[in-house]
């Protein structure tokens, strides 16, 4: 199976961890949510802020997963026109029945389509987040690429993404293939934050910032998994095998299995005129 083959099957199968929500990600735990409901929801926050959301954006989220984000931000932000899309077909009827459920249709449409094959013109956007999603896109520049065609000049492209941490090397670069085999990230996109920025740099992005956030995600994630386990032993058998083996296995050791893992919150503008001859020559910062 190829690494697209069972991201797509990861996609198709995934069971999302929250209480109530049907958020796929790890949250963001800053302030101590109660929840992983309330980190999810801080987290898809987090990224509209960081993404300037406001009433009169044409908003494209790539990889939407079951679309609870894209009510967030529709209720909370008040963007003209939201277009979610993901490859799971499964999720995106999911989201669809939400949306419809919730009355938001007419401002929110879910799509099943490519992040890394956007199906639509050029200068469609005013904003691309991607929450969460970017690491499994293959390969991710692809991705940039895509996100800077479809923005409108001045534009911002948002992730919040999972990354190798610098300097692996020996066991790490085995606990490291490991991890990616498990959360579904192709080999093409373990490179470290400072790489990611040069990345969106050569893409043609400037005003490129990566934030790394992982003291406010994997540690207290970890912490939360480890009491809901206590209260739920099954609650990981009804994932993907070998995704559960990855997360009971962290539990096990306290978390081990993110210590070499980065996450990122990541800015990037297209520029508001395009220059010919100078892409990727905006400077990047690292916090």
């Amino acid at each position: 199976m190829s690494v697209r083959s069972y991201v797509e099957w990861l996609y198709r199968t995934a069971r999302p961890l929250g209480e109530q929500s049907r958020y796929v990600n790890l949250g963001y735990w800053r302030g101590r949510p109660a929840t992983l409901d309330e980190a999810s929801e801080a987290l898809a926050v987090l990224a509209g802020e960081a993404a300037g959301l406001r009433p009169g954006d044409a908003v494209l989220d790539a990889g939407c997963g079951f679309g609870d984000q894209d009510v967030l931000w529709a209720r909370r932000f008040g963007p003209r026109r939201i277009v979610g899309i993901n490859i799971s077909a499964a999720q995106v009827a999911q989201a669809r029945r939400q949306v419809d459920a919730l009355g938001l249709a007419c401002r929110v449409e879910i799509r099943i389509a490519s992040a890394t094959e956007m199906p639509f013109p050029a200068a469609s956007f005013d904003k691309v987040v991607a929450l969460e999603s970017a690491l499994h896109f293959d390969p991710r520049t692809a991705f940039f690429a895509a996100a800077w065609r479809v923005l409108r000049g001045g534009g911002r492209l948002v992730t919040t993404d999972i990354l190798p941490l610098p300097g692996r090397r020996g066991l790490g670069k085995l606990s490291e293939a490991l991890a990616a085999l498990s959360w579904g990230i192709p080999w093409a996109n373990l490179y470290p934050r400072q790489v990611y920025a040069h990345l969106l740099r050569a893409a043609g992005f400037e005003d490129v910032v990566v934030t790394s956030i992982r003291e406010h995600v994997f540690a207290p994630f970890n912490r939360h998994l480890a009491r809901r386990l206590r209260r739920d032993p099954g609650l990981l058998s009804r994932l993907d095998p070998l995704f559960a083996m990855y997360w009971r296995a962290s539990v096990a050791t306290g978390g081990m299995g993110f210590h070499g893992w980065d996450y990122v919150l990541a800015t990037a503008r297209k520029p508001a005129a395009e220059r010919k001859g100078r892409r990727g020559t905006a400077r990047a910062r690292f916090l």
